[in-house]
């Protein structure tokens, strides 16, 4: 491998040190039921709360497979944090709801994205952040595209 850079190692390298980061954080300690994609779930509803969300649009977003959002949803369920309740339209499709723990977990876990945001743009241009939006985007989409 020499010198040369391969996107995939930095990109896992990236992530291992954000995840470790992250794990690491006060934070991460004082909201411990609502660690990974929980609270990525979270945010998720919260930020779509003008619509219904149901399972599917989980599965979709974060391109997890079926049997384990309903795991997850389960999991969720279980710690008081998210309701499943049926729709008028069709009694199989329950809609997801945020308990009012879930609200202040989102809450803090806005104002510690925020902090974290600051902290990683250091020293970034609003060019060099919209160019890296770009290009990840680009990496995204030809992984799914490889993936299917």
């Amino acid at each position: 491998m020499n010198n040369e850079k391969y996107i995939e190692v930095e990109i896992s390298k990236t992530n291992n040190i954000l995840k470790r980061k992250c794990k690491n954080s006060e934070f991460s300690r004082k909201l411990d039921e609502a660690t990974g994609k929980n609270a990525w779930i979270i945010g998720f509803i919260a930020d779509h709360q003008d619509r219904d969300i149901f399972q599917r649009d989980i599965e979709d977003m974060f391109s997890i497979r079926r049997s384990t959002v309903s795991s997850m949803l389960k999991l969720m369920e279980k710690k008081g944090l998210v309701i499943r309740e049926s729709v008028s339209c069709d009694a199989r499709l329950k809609k997801l709801s945020l308990t009012p723990r879930a609200w202040e977990i989102h809450k803090q876990m806005v104002e510690n994205l925020r902090y974290n945001e600051q902290k990683l743009c250091r020293g970034l241009t609003e060019e060099e952040k919209t160019i890296f939006f770009s290009v990840l985007e680009k990496i995204r989409s030809n992984a799914i595209e490889e993936a299917e």
